[in-house]
């Protein structure tokens, strides 16, 4: 999901032009659903699409998502935002998650499935002020700062750890599952909210 920059071979190549640039990785892909089975290295989730079944990490891990309040989110905090880009520039949150102290997972700004158009943004906030339209967070990342504005009634959850027994038949769960290179996809970790509520992801 991060970017990588050619230097002299990709010189070479334009130079040349008798190489063909290798064909990008499959990019993850965001499942969300409920959860129609689980074993010890196999989920299948029941999502808008139809079934769909995704392998687990030997070491999987679980997510849980707890609300918190708005202040919670505070110059230095680590962020993922899934957002609608406006035409001023800025991006209008559709959820904020506050990832634990230390962690910095995703970091950077791409394309997003919450919704039709939808970015994702991970980054460090900076400034962080009161707008007209909502909290207003500067966030930045490796290859640019960018600024959103968080409505006021937009859900903000804190990621904390879990446990496995916590995801069950029946709950609605948020995972990034990466493809194998022999088909199918694989996850090393599954979110769940709070008390069964769904993962805004």
């Amino acid at each position: 999901m991060k970017p990588f920059a050619m230097t002299l071979s990709l010189a070479l190549v334009l130079a040349t032009g008798a190489v063909a640039a290798p064909p990008a990785p499959p990019a993850p892909d965001a499942v969300r659903g409920t959860v129609t089975s689980i074993e010890a290295r196999r989920i299948v989730v029941k999502t808008k699409a139809g079934p769909r079944a995704v392998d687990l990490t030997p070491e999987w891990t679980v997510q849980v998502t707890k609300p918190v309040a708005i202040s919670e989110i505070k110059e230095g905090s680590f962020i993922g935002t899934s957002e609608m880009p406006q035409e001023d520039g800025t991006g209008r949150s559709l959820e904020v998650h506050v990832f634990p102290p230390g962690v910095k997972i995703g970091e950077g700004h791409y394309a997003w499935n919450l919704r039709k158009g939808s970015m994702m943004t991970n980054g460090t906030v900076g400034k962080v002020t009161t707008g007209a339209k909502g909290r207003e967070l500067q966030v930045s990342y490796s290859t640019g700062t960018r600024k959103i504005v968080v409505p006021a009634k937009v859900p903000v959850v804190q990621i904390t750890n879990g446990d496995r027994t916590m995801v069950k038949v029946g709950t609605p769960v948020f995972l990034v599952a990466f493809p194998k290179p022999g088909g199918g996809s694989i996850a090393g970790s599954v979110a769940v909210g709070v008390n069964g509520a769904k993962p805004p992801m």
